[in-house]
Formats: structure tokens, C-alpha cells, sequence
């Protein structure tokens, strides 16, 4: 088997095991995942919320907010793949 194969094979069952970040604090009642955390939460948890997150926090949504995870995941390796595909084809073409 190719090493690129192997390495989608790896890359889609990274995807797929993509929502256990968000499963698995839930079903343990650990709260949310690991930085998954709103401003509003950050003030719950540590008593205040820091000057510039709250500057910020309003300057960026998620693009893809109501998608499921597998579904981002796989957006966010195609807009990755693809772009180190274009670089690589820039790089290969340029004279050394």
C-alpha cells in the first residue's frame, strides 16, 4: 500500500473520530470540550472574562457553527489537502 493511502486512511479515521472530543465530556458531565468554551463561560468559570477576549469575541463566528463535526472535519481537510496541492504545484513548477 502507497504511503499517501495509508496516510488518507489515517487523515478519515481522524475525521471520524472527530466528534468523541465533544461526546465524551458530555456523556462524563465534564461540561464542555477543551476550548470549545464561550466568553460567557470563561466569566463562569474563572470569575471574569480578559480584556481582549472580550474585545474579540464578537470579531469571529465559526463559519460552520451548526455542522456536524465529521462534516467540518471533512471540509477542513479538503480546504487544507487542497491548498498544500496548489503550493505544491507553484513549488514543482518554479526553476530551481
Amino acid at each position: 500500500m502507497k504511503t499517501i493511502t495509508k496516510l488518507w486512511i489515517l487523515i478519515s479515521i481522524l475525521a471520524v473520530l472527530s466528534p468523541l472530543g465533544l461526546i465524551i465530556p458530555a456523556h462524563f458531565k465534564a461540561g464542555t470540550a477543551w476550548g470549545e468554551w464561550s466568553a460567557n463561560e470563561i466569566k463562569r468559570l474563572t470569575g471574569y472574562i480578559p480584556q481582549g477576549m472580550d474585545k474579540l469575541s464578537a470579531l469571529w463566528k465559526a463559519p460552520m457553527a451548526g455542522a456536524p463535526c465529521v462534516l467540518s472535519a471533512v471540509a477542513g481537510i479538503l480546504i487544507i489537502a487542497g491548498i498544500a496541492y496548489l503550493i505544491g504545484k507553484f513549488l514543482a513548477r518554479r526553476p530551481q
